[in-house]
């Protein structure tokens, strides 16, 4: 057996064949490896990827079961989430907005916007959005109680009404304990005919007032008589409101904002 000796010109060509041949298998690699990449299906944009999320109209469709842009901090709330609802940006062009109602006779979406002093409203036939009401007195917070009437927290006069279905306004609260409430910030309907409310001190931004004390920041039940307000013993300062599927209020105890 004889070994073949190759002159160094004849083994540059081996190798280049060899690295060829080499590079060829690589490419191949890839290829096939970018198929099963490209099979894979593609994550949902959400407010972390590059590019972001584009929430307009104009925006991609959302066809994924869970929106990842939906993130609860409590548990509970997941039973309320809609999986197959994507987040969708409705309209743009306010200053600072707060306090979204939903009205389910109407098919409206009511919500203000506190600097401009003005409530909007979205109409679910036709997507427009016009002023619902101007001057707002600078509301922020709003819901709907179980006969239909809108209710609002304004800071400009530092109180909770409802709007009657007649037009006419009810003024819920103002004061407590002969102090004005500093900036009613969002109120709920109990089924017992009263209202739950908190204020917080931030009405200085519209009404160069000062916070009357720390209590003003803890849960209000305002009481169905328009007017009278009492403190449950189980409220504390910073608690909030939330009503669950059962129309129950729960307060949720925190001392800082």
């Amino acid at each position: 057996m004889t070994s073949q000796r190759h002159s160094p010109v004849e083994n540059r060509d081996i190798l280049s064949r060899r690295s060829l041949i080499k590079a060829m298998g690589v490419g191949a690699l890839a290829a096939g490896s970018g198929s099963a990449l490209a099979q894979t299906p593609a994550q949902p944009p959400s407010t972390v990827t590059s590019p972001p999320r584009d929430f307009g109209p104009g925006g991609a469709p959302t066809t994924y079961f869970t929106d990842p842009d939906v993130l609860t901090v409590d548990p509970l709330f997941n039973q309320y989430a809609q999986p197959n609802s994507a987040i969708t940006r409705l309209w743009t062009g306010a200053l600072w907005s707060e306090g979204p109602a939903w009205n389910a006779q109407g098919r409206y979406l009511v919500w203000s916007d506190i600097p401009n002093n003005r409530q909007m409203r979205w109409l679910e036939d036709d997507g427009r959005v016009t002023v619902f009401r101007m001057p707002s007195n600078n509301s922020n917070g709003n819901s709907f109680d179980f006969q239909g009437r809108q209710l609002s927290c304004e800071h400009l006069t530092r109180r909770v009404v409802r709007y009657e279905l007649d037009g006419s306004v009810t003024v819920l609260a103002d004061s407590f304990e002969g102090k004005r409430l500093n900036s009613p910030n969002d109120v709920v309907a109990h089924p017992d005919g009263s209202y739950w409310s908190r204020t917080r001190p931030m009405a200085v931004s519209f009404t160069k007032a000062r916070p009357t004390s720390r209590a003003d920041r803890a849960m209000r039940a305002v009481g169905s008589i328009p007017g009278s307000a009492s403190l449950p013993a189980s409220a504390r300062p910073g608690g909030n409101c939330r009503r669950t599927a059962t129309a129950s209020i729960r307060a949720a105890a925190s001392t800082s904002w």
